[in-house]
């Protein structure tokens, strides 16, 4: 656990490149430059949220790379749903935690070569005892259920919980992983919007592709999604 860092996951990924072998885990009480996904900054309070960055090195390739998102949203999702949380959690593709429809949690996945192997640096971040304003949506947080977890709560079972899926996908394969993903995430049929750019797509969730990606039903029939941002319905 570190007091205080720029970024968990720009110290994960120094050391990556450096060739620090797979499972090193950063943890810090406060990040002053985090990052979320589509280059937006992360604003936190002064303590008490999740902040943790892992380093993966996968055998191999990294084939199937739609699998990764989803394994560290159950991991995410698994870690946060217990005690008040039961109940109120769902997934947002790709790898978003919801509680009863605000963002609570999200995951930034980075990926290169360093230290003679492929990474993956993978940073989770979720809102325990406070949320931050944003400008485009309204964020949850743990604490409004009730006494929020610690992050030395939630980070051995977040670890735990992404062991277990990362085994369940070695022995299963991805049908396991996409079943269990779905089990988890809103119904099929919630009305749902992709937004690419400037561009936005309304429709319904109709599903993932058997490579994990999304798919949205509209007028036009069932739609492949591999990347964008979902606002569920609500405009979250």
């Amino acid at each position: 656990m570190q007091d205080s860092l720029p970024s968990t996951s720009d110290a994960c990924i120094e050391l990556a490149e450096a060739g620090e072998p797979t499972g090193l885990a950063i943890l810090a009480r406060r990040q002053t430059r985090a990052r979320g996904s589509r280059g937006r900054s992360w604003s936190e309070p002064p303590a008490g949220n999740l902040a943790l960055s892992v380093l993966l090195r996968p055998a191999g390739d990294l084939p199937a790379s739609g699998v990764w998102p989803l394994i560290a949203g159950l991991a995410l999702h698994e870690a946060l749903a217990c005690g008040h949380a039961q109940g109120h959690l769902s997934l947002k593709w790709p790898n978003d935690v919801m509680l009863d429809g605000r963002k609570l949690a999200g995951i930034l996945i980075e990926r290169g070569l360093g230290g003679g192997h492929d990474w993956l640096v993978v940073g989770f971040g979720a809102n325990l005892a406070a949320a931050p304003e944003l400008p485009d949506r309204v964020a949850a947080c743990l604490a409004e259920l009730g006494p929020p977890p610690t992050p030395d709560e939630v980070a051995p079972r977040l670890l735990a919980a992404l062991d277990h899926w990362m085994r369940l996908w070695a022995a299963e394969g991805l049908p396991a992983i996409r079943t269990a993903w779905l089990d988890r995430a809103h119904p099929i049929g919630a009305a749902l919007a992709v937004r690419v750019g400037g561009a936005q797509t309304a429709g319904t969730f109709a599903g993932l592709d058997e490579d994990g990606a999304l798919l949205l039903r509209h007028d036009a029939g069932v739609h492949r999604i591999d990347t964008g941002e979902i606002l569920l319905s609500g405009g979250s």
